[in-house]
């Protein structure tokens, strides 16, 4: 019961966190981005899985929200 209710909460909690973040703003994507490069220096010039991850979802996120926006498109034009 209770393991149930704690993977309810962290799927409910994940799903929260990419819809909250759905467009960042210049500032944040330069601050990321310089915390990319430092973790990257860190490791030896090879990029961390972490930083492979989070770019994998903000190209997700960005082709998402174009086709969402594609969609909205023919959506008036029809």
């Amino acid at each position: 019961m209770i393991r149930k209710l704690a993977i309810a909460a962290l799927i409910g909690a994940l799903s929260f966190g990419m819809v909250a973040c759905e467009k960042k703003g210049p500032i944040e994507q330069a601050g990321e981005e310089v915390d990319e490069a430092v973790d990257t220096m860190k490791h030896g010039g090879e990029e961390s899985m972490g930083s492979k991850v989070d770019d994998a979802v903000d190209n997700a996120r960005k082709d998402t929200s174009d086709i969402a926006e594609k969609a909205k498109d023919e959506a008036k034009g029809n």
